[in-house]
């Protein structure tokens, strides 16, 4: 039995396995109709979600699968002091595979130490949400064709941003990758990050506060929200939450080929007129997002269409 809490805990070839798998679910739909008949998902969401828990809910459902779970910790035990490693063993006798998202950081891997099915870790605070990070490699992999020789420019909160930690994680494994970290100076990419895997790892970057200035070079650009409920002080979040607003203005000196990606919620950092560029691909990465999921917990399930 395996579980996925990290991406580092899946090697290149089985992204690349995933990926193909994906795009065999976009491209023959029929096939996998029902090859999760009788097995249940269990969504343990310890923290509001809609996109997340919703992209599980309908991978499985299309698997042929059934879901179980909640959406909120006030509706599970542990709002009666229940531990997580007591939940897990609970609903494991429920369910055949869980995907679970919780603020405290390091949630999901204590999850899989005493789970007897499989963990997803949906998102643990700040720290990880590995299938948003195969949602993002699936749609560079869609949009691009390559997973390598790219200029990257990540924009918004790189300091608390989860994606953006997961996705820099797992791009630095790929050749030829080039970073650009957009952000205000209070919320820069933290530094173990540069110093642990940057730098050690000998890939290229370069940190700048100008959107506008980085825009030609970019072959991606990842939007992200200034969020809110990672702030202390809320004249903090005030001041920076409107420091970068993509419009069609600031997208004149960008690569005609410029892939556009966010992991939404958005909240103004994207103007809706953005949304009609061809270049804006942030919905359709969303679509990628249902069928990784799917992929993903086919892999997990030990279940090969391809045997039937």
């Amino acid at each position: 039995m395996r579980s996925l809490i990290d991406i580092v805990d899946l090697s290149i070839s089985e992204i690349d396995e995933l990926i193909a798998r994906a795009n065999d679910i976009i491209e023959n739909p029929k096939k996998y109709r029902d090859v999760c008949r009788y097995k249940k998902l269990a969504t343990l969401f310890f923290e509001p979600s809609t996109r997340t828990r919703l992209s599980f809910e309908a991978a499985m459902m299309e698997l042929g699968g059934n879901v179980i779970g909640f959406s909120e910790a006030n509706s599970s035990s542990a709002a009666k002091g229940e531990s997580v490693a007591d939940t897990v063993k609970t609903v494991g006798c429920y369910a055949d595979i869980i995907a679970m998202r919780h603020p405290k950081e390091g949630a999901p891997m204590v999850a899989s130490m005493h789970s007897e099915v499989p963990i997803i870790n949906a998102g643990d605070g700040g720290h990880n949400h590995p299938t948003q990070t195969l949602t993002d490699l699936l749609t560079i992999s869609r949009e691009k064709g390559r997973l390598n020789n790219l200029t990257i420019g990540l924009c918004g909160d790189l300091k608390f941003g989860r994606t953006v930690h997961s996705l820099i994680v797992a791009m630095t494994r790929y050749t030829g990758i080039r970073f650009v970290l957009i952000s205000p100076e209070e919320l820069k990419l933290p530094e173990y990050l540069k110093r642990d895997l940057l730098d050690k790892q000998g890939v290229s970057y370069a940190e700048t506060t100008d959107l506008e200035a980085a825009m030609p070079e970019l072959d991606i650009l990842y939007m992200t929200r200034v969020q809110k409920e990672r702030f202390f002080n809320e004249a903090d979040y005030i001041r920076l939450k409107d420091s970068y607003i993509l419009n069609l203005d600031k997208l004149k000196n960008a690569k005609q080929d410029l892939s556009i990606m966010h992991p939404l919620p958005r909240v103004n950092e994207i103007s809706t007129e953005v949304d009609s560029d061809p270049r804006a691909c942030y919905f359709r990465q969303v679509l990628n997002g249902k069928f990784i999921r799917m992929a993903l917990i086919l892999k997990l399930l030990e279940v090969n269409p391809d045997e039937d």
